[in-house]
């Protein structure tokens, strides 16, 4: 008799007691009194789902052209991807799991509103390096306090050595081109940047779950959906919550506004319909739950945050001058994470405990910018150009003479 499958991988609430006392201050930010038992089950069950509609592309991007011919459905190649992405739609004569993966995408949902999307878009651009800063911090090295997607990322070596900075790069091209204006029509850079990042994941997600490649009793499925929800809620509450924490205030209207923004960007990703939010509040009490339901830290988080810290100061090498911005870049990190994650969750990564020497500038920087420059439409207008022009240099250090942005991988 075969057994019953289990219902969530043994990483699921394997650490209940840390988990609690992590997701203690985000509970009280979002109004949790008492967990709910059926959302956290369901968060352990679908580590055990996908997305199956970019598991259908990426099994035929994975196929030879006799396996195609044979089965009647088409190869897709990873020209005729980029060449539907950047027409906002597949041809009539694509490959069925192609149009497919299209047409899950178009029309437009029935709640997305475009000029809210904008709006959303700007006001995510005036966070400015702040939104950078809790991004790298506190969404990415942060979320290596816990197993999981870690032990993916180390086996697929994007984000350990000299592909570490590569690999941040990457994330903040594709987050800039959803910001920018007219990011996220369809064939727009965004809109097509999300798109090829879920099918990447989709071809990672279908090589790992072959065979005994990857512990998915341990795990779950790798880029599952439960998974795949919380890294969404990671660009957008907690984006919005870490500026707050060093002092940006961020009115109710531009925080709905980058939750619609980042609603839409899940939806395009496939992410499941019921767990993509248009309020703070909403996403951050799901927040609270994907943090209980985490086990505990494994070797793979130092590894992967060690890597990402060493990386600033190494990837400045153009002289002394440059040597000393690395360094510089490097420690102001370290004095952001002791505010982001406090002295527990930096002990948790191996990285040093420093003072938060840095929080009490960035919060009076924070607090100009919000409450006095961003008064007026011309201050608005200066302070996501000046992002942009940040966000443009930190790419062309990380890229060179390549397009920024998140590459191919081989199908």
């Amino acid at each position: 008799m075969l057994a019953e499958p289990p219902v969530a991988p043994r990483r699921f609430r394997s650490a209940p007691e840390r988990a609690a006392r992590i997701a203690r201050p985000l509970g009280l930010v979002a109004g949790v009194r008492d967990p709910d038992p059926a959302l956290l089950a369901e968060i352990g069950r679908r580590m055990f789902t996908r997305d199956e509609t970019g598991a259908a592309l990426a099994r035929a991007m994975g196929r030879d052209r006799d396996e195609a011919g044979r089965a009647g459905t088409g190869r897709v190649t990873m020209r005729a991807l980029h060449t539907a992405l950047a027409a906002g739609a597949a041809p009539a004569d694509a490959p069925p799991a192609l149009r497919d993966f299209l047409a899950a995408v178009t029309p437009d949902p029935d709640w997305l509103d475009r000029d809210l999307l904008e709006r959303g878009a700007r006001a995510y651009r005036r966070l400015g390096r702040s939104r950078d800063d809790v991004l790298l911090g506190l969404s990415l090295i942060g979320g290596y306090r816990y197993g999981g997607p870690t032990e993916l990322l180390v086996r697929t070596g994007g984000l350990t050595g000299a592909g570490a900075m590569r690999r941040l790069g990457e994330t903040q091209a594709w987050a800039f081109a959803v910001s920018r204006p007219g990011g996220m029509v369809p064939g727009g850079a965004g809109w097509a940047a999300t798109l090829h990042v879920r099918a990447m994941h989709a071809l990672v997600a279908e090589r790992f779950e072959r065979g005994d490649r990857y512990d998915v009793a341990g795990h779950g499925l790798p880029i599952n959906q439960a998974d795949a929800a919380a890294t969404l809620g990671l660009f957008s509450s907690t984006a919005i919550l870490g500026c707050r924490l060093l002092g940006r205030h961020v009115p109710r209207a531009d925080g709905d506004a980058i939750m619609h923004l980042w609603r839409y960007v899940g939806w395009l990703m496939g992410v499941d319909d019921d767990w993509l939010f248009d309020t703070e509040r909403a996403q951050n009490a799901f927040n609270h739950h994907v943090v209980l339901a985490q086990g505990d830290v494994t070797p793979a988080g130092p590894l992967l945050a060690g890597a990402l810290v060493e990386g600033l100061r190494s990837e400045r090498t153009g002289g002394p001058a440059d040597r000393f911005r690395g360094a510089w870049e490097r420690r102001r990190l370290l004095s952001l994470l002791r505010v982001f994650l406090r002295a527990e969750g930096l002990r948790d990564l191996d990285l040093p405990v420093t003072a938060a020497w840095m929080w009490p500038s960035q919060v009076l920087r924070n607090l100009v910018e919000s409450l006095l420059v961003a008064r007026t439409a011309r201050g608005r207008r200066w302070l996501e150009r000046r992002s942009d022009r940040r966000v443009e240099a930190d790419l062309a250090r990380r890229f060179g003479r390549e397009t920024p942005g998140p590459r191919d991988l081989a199908a």
